[in-house]
């Protein structure tokens, strides 16, 4: 039942009212508030990343990173062990460790990881299932014994050393966390500045994932040209990293994501570029 006496709506004043004047204003005050917080902090990690710069000793290209190689090189000491532990440890077959060193070190002796300045090491690991092999920064360098066991002679087991070399030599750990860092920031900003908008983090978030994506994959073809480069000057034929792909498709099943949604390219568009590195360097 409705009452006869109807409250009094007050439209120009009254702290009461959420259409008042002075509702209005505070909630747009919140909102540039927020808005030119999340603008300060973009441009903020903007500034950081674009002026945190350091030239490359071997390619000579200036490169976004935030570490000096001294520190690349005791991160990469300090993370070795745990790296190694979560592969099951180190291979305990001593003459299979010491293939994989001497293979890794004729590498490393080549011209341009000796131009790196960096002390390689070169790490057989334990672990029977994961098909892998990485690069920490400053020089540490390992493959799984799952990988390994499915490689068909020393040459292949070059290129896959030689390209995680190549990692080590364009810096791409340091630079991948510079730029790791720079997206995250830009998603924090994006979060202050839309006021915590859910959807707005959501699109962020997916972009940042994205662009990171992308950046891995271009690091990869990177690594396999220079692992060309390097097999061809250690005197292994590098023909044989086509191989490689192969033998890291088979251990996928065959299933593969779209190239966009994945950190590695394609295994056929890795094939394609690789003969044409191996093209570029005049091998025969």
């Amino acid at each position: 039942m409705y009452s006869r006496r109807q409250p009094q709506r007050r439209y120009y004043g009254g702290t009461g009212d959420p259409y008042s004047r002075q509702g209005r204003g505070s909630g747009t005050g919140r909102f540039k508030l927020f808005l030119i917080i999340g603008l300060a902090m973009a441009a903020f990690q903007a500034f950081k990343y674009f002026t945190s710069t350091q030239v490359n000793p071997v390619t000579g290209e200036s490169q976004r990173v935030q570490w000096s190689t001294d520190e690349e090189i005791q991160l990469g000491l300090q993370s070795a062990p745990q790296m190694a532990q979560q592969h099951g440890g180190v291979y305990p077959e001593l003459r299979a460790q010491e293939y994989v060193r001497r293979v890794g070190s004729k590498l490393a002796a080549t011209s341009l990881p000796t131009k790196s300045g960096y002390p390689y090491q070169f790490h057989l690991l334990a672990d029977p299932n994961t098909v892998n092999a990485f690069a920490l920064p400053g020089g540490q360098c390992f493959i799984t014994y799952a990988l390994l066991e499915r490689l068909e002679n020393e040459d292949q087991l070059a290129g896959v050393l030689g390209h995680e070399i190549g990692h080590v030599i364009e810096r791409h750990g340091a630079e991948r966390m510079a730029k790791s860092g720079f997206i995250q920031g830009l998603i924090q900003s994006v979060m202050i500045g839309s006021g915590g908008d859910p959807t707005m983090a959501q699109v962020a978030s997916v972009v940042g994932n994205y662009a990171n994506m992308k950046y891995g994959r271009d690091q990869e073809l990177e690594s396999d040209d220079w692992g060309i480069r390097m097999m061809i000057e250690a005197g292994y034929d590098p023909n044989n990293m086509i191989g490689v792909m192969d033998i890291l498709e088979q251990a996928t099943g065959g299933s593969r994501s779209p190239e966009w949604q994945s950190s590695h390219p394609s295994p056929d568009n890795r094939r394609q570029k690789i003969k044409e590195s191996i093209q570029k360097y005049g091998y025969k």
